[in-house]
């Protein structure tokens, strides 16, 4: 009886069908879009702390008793230290929107980046949460490439005013330009935030890591 309810276990088990688990496609990035997130994240993040120690150093705000950042968060050790890693990273990162930019265009991949006339059709009407979510993404990033190119056109002004005096005077004195500038800081770091979110929703963590790093194979339990 033993033998025979071993049998019959074993045989009810192979009769078992299997179970095919669907294991959804790896996402997949161009090498030109890995590169300028990259070197995005790296100018940026030196942008930003150079960009900080020159806010510490300047007399018009952290110098007169203001809103001082603790150095942790700062690089350049002085102003001029400060203008030096600044405006090195701005010409590396203007490089790399400029070669992303022509890039975008000989590819064709314009088309699907920027936001068009069913995007915000989709916005106003469609019940489809991913088909919104991808109208959202293409509506930021149509809005912040004008962002772009105002802080980069503000920062060369800032950098060489005698030379390009026009851009000072365009903006009606040094200060308003400054302040022009610093306003689109914190502008690019919330698209930053906005954009990552939408990466989450549309592909996951997944999508985020293939961005950056070689998405690892998914386990199947």
């Amino acid at each position: 009886m033993i033998g025979m309810r071993c049998s019959t276990s074993n045989t009810m088990t192979s009769e078992i069908p299997s179970i095919k688990v669907r294991i959804p496609p790896q996402p997949k990035q161009a090498i030109a879009a890995k590169i300028f997130h990259w070197v995005n994240l790296i100018s940026l993040t030196l942008m930003l702390t150079s960009g900080l120690q020159i806010y510490n150093a300047n007399p018009v705000f952290g110098g007169r008793g203001g809103l001082r950042i603790p150095p942790l968060f700062t690089l350049g050790g002085w102003l001029a230290g400060g203008r030096h890693w600044h405006f090195g990273a701005m010409g590396i990162f203007s490089l790399n929107l400029l070669f992303y930019g022509i890039y975008i265009i000989a590819t064709r991949r314009w088309k699907h980046r920027f936001l068009q006339k069913n995007d915000l059709t989709a916005l106003q009407k469609s019940s489809n949460i991913k088909r919104k979510n991808y109208a959202w993404h293409r509506l930021a990033y149509t809005v912040i490439i004008p962002v772009l190119l105002l802080s980069i056109f503000t920062g060369l002004g800032m950098y060489k005013p005698a030379q390009l005096y026009w851009i000072v005077d365009f903006f009606g004195d040094w200060q308003a330009l400054r302040i022009v500038h610093f306003i689109a800081v914190p502008i690019f770091v919330i698209f930053s935030i906005f954009h990552s979110l939408l990466a989450l929703k549309v592909g996951g963590s997944r999508l985020v890591e293939s961005m950056f790093f070689k998405p690892s194979s998914p386990k199947i339990i």
